[in-house]
């Protein structure tokens, strides 16, 4: 199984698949899982690999996905106990009704793919940032503009080509709806660039262009820098909350529903077990509360 898992994982790796690898590092007795046991958790739900009963999997679903969404590691501690959960930071604790006993803690660790930097060009500046931005984490990938093929799961596409094929680039980076687009150019060039563009005002206005923030850069290294800097600030502003929201609920925390059998949330996505009643997707934490409903659903109606 380990070895499996590991296959799997490397897999998803090397397609720039997001997952979560969630590891037993503790157990009490009696539970069915052993600390060591490993599972991995992708973004629409699914799941290889055993770290517990049906309840305890429901659980390790939804805060997997949670996980995924802050991306941010979290501790998840199972005990047994009516419906409730406590948060702390890095850690929750949930408590859950059909759990035969025992407690599990488990480590959810998301992996993310390195975000990806579209350079176009093969200039200094060009050169600078993709030795640059691999060390803070970005996948750095230099390309011609006729060879760009920017994505909407791109962090960014910076056209340092001096002239050389912008336009298209620019165009389709904007098109794509890539959040961080930038032009290296003087003032005076750059705006004659964005004129030309063929893109409505609200697109060209989004363009950051001379790139990066106004450091007094000269070198091609400080220019680099410059708009690295840049592009972390306006990554930063995407993660940052808004007040009175944590910072899971700024990156789109998925959505989850509460079994209307033994009050437990799980998370609301096709890989959990559910069926449809009355026009409404019910969800369950396991296969005995899914029987439970559709054998009497009225019984169980004013949960929903």
């Amino acid at each position: 199984m380990a070895e499996t898992l590991a296959a799997r994982a490397t897999e998803l790796v090397s397609r720039r698949e997001p997952f979560v690898r969630a590891t037993v590092v503790r157990a009490q007795r009696p539970t069915s899982a052993h600390a060591g046991d490993t599972a991995l958790i992708l973004s629409n739900g699914e799941m290889d690999g055993f770290v517990g009963g049906n309840c305890v999997e429901a659980s390790v679903r939804e805060y997997s996905l949670k996980a995924l969404a802050a991306q941010e590691p979290l501790l998840l501690r199972v005990v047994p106990g009516e419906p409730s959960h406590r948060s702390e930071e890095g850690a929750v604790e949930v408590s859950n009704p059909c759990l035969s006993g025992g407690t599990v803690e488990i480590f959810l660790e998301p992996h993310i793919p390195a975000p990806r930097v579209l350079v176009v060009g093969t200039t200094p500046v060009a050169q600078a940032l993709a030795s640059l931005g691999a060390g803070v984490g970005l996948q750095m990938e230099l390309t011609d503009g006729r060879a760009a093929d920017p994505r909407p799961d791109d962090a960014a596409l910076i056209v340092a080509s001096h002239g050389r094929e912008e336009e298209g680039a620019l165009e389709g980076a904007l098109r794509a709806a890539v959040p961080y687009v930038a032009l290296v150019a003087s003032e005076v060039r750059g705006a004659a660039v964005l004129a030309s563009l063929d893109v409505d005002e609200a697109q060209r206005s989004r363009v950051f262009s001379p790139a990066g923030l106004d450091l007094g850069a000269r070198t091609p290294g400080e220019i680099a820098v410059s708009i690295l800097a840049q592009l972390i600030a306006e990554r930063a502003k995407g993660r940052r909350p808004a007040p009175g929201q944590s910072s899971t609920a700024t990156q789109g925390s998925p959505a989850s529903a509460v079994d209307p059998v033994c009050g437990m949330t799980v998370a609301a996505v096709e890989s959990t077990l559910h069926l449809e009643h009355g026009g409404t997707t019910i969800y369950f934490c396991s296969r005995g509360c899914y029987e439970a409903f559709r054998k009497d659903p009225e019984r169980y109606g004013a949960a929903r």
